[in-house]
């Protein structure tokens, strides 16, 4: 878990980018010490630097996003012209999806 340092930094970051203004050590240790937090001196510092080439509204509104799904990763030229690739991949969805509902079919489920 979290420490309240930690917490405090990345509320204080969180405000900042919800004003819409830059995300800086200065400004972070701004707003903690407005809040009355008692906060380790390299927190804020760290939190800017980390901050400082990220795009937090594209961070927050991907959480738990996880990866791209592979098929949509560049295959880098490996896949033969005429578009034979997505044909394969669509039969081998087909084929995973068959196998889970196979599962499905055997008259019980996990919670009856």
């Amino acid at each position: 878990m979290a420490s309240s340092s930690e917490l405090a930094c990345i509320y204080a970051a969180l405000i900042l980018h919800d004003d819409e203004v830059t995300v800086t050590e200065d400004k972070i240790n701004a707003l903690i010490k407005a809040a009355g937090v008692n906060v380790e001196p390299f927190w804020p510092g760290l939190f800017a630097k980390a901050l400082a080439n990220i795009d937090i509204g594209s961070l927050i509104c991907n959480v738990g996003a996880g990866g791209a799904p592979a098929a949509a990763a560049p295959s880098g030229g490996s896949a033969p012209a005429g578009g034979a690739a997505p044909a394969e991949e669509k039969k081998e969805e087909e084929k995973k999806e068959e196998s889970e509902e196979s599962d499905d079919d055997m008259g019980f489920g996990l919670f009856d």
